[in-house]
């Protein structure tokens, strides 16, 4: 559950679901979900260059519904850009 996108000034962000590299397990998946809201992760992203990292809730299948577009955007309006 990883994605690497590239930004317009050159950044590369890679966004990981929150407690993934733990394991695959319905507990984790549980406790990445964003409480009361079905169907909704929290999802890390961080950056190689000096931005902070951010961290977004996205809906369902967010690595692969998303495009790289949708997600630079949803970073961006995190970082209040």
């Amino acid at each position: 559950m990883e994605r690497e996108i590239t930004d317009s000034n050159g950044i590369t962000w890679v966004c990981i679901q929150a407690y993934s590299g733990i394991s695959h397990n319905a507990e984790n998946q549980d406790a990445a979900q964003v409480k009361g809201q079905e169907d909704t992760y929290w999802v890390v992203c961080t950056p190689s260059g000096g931005a902070k990292s951010v961290r977004l809730k996205l809906q369902g299948e967010w690595e692969k519904s998303y495009s790289d577009e949708m997600l630079l955007n949803e970073i961006q309006a995190q970082q209040g850009v």
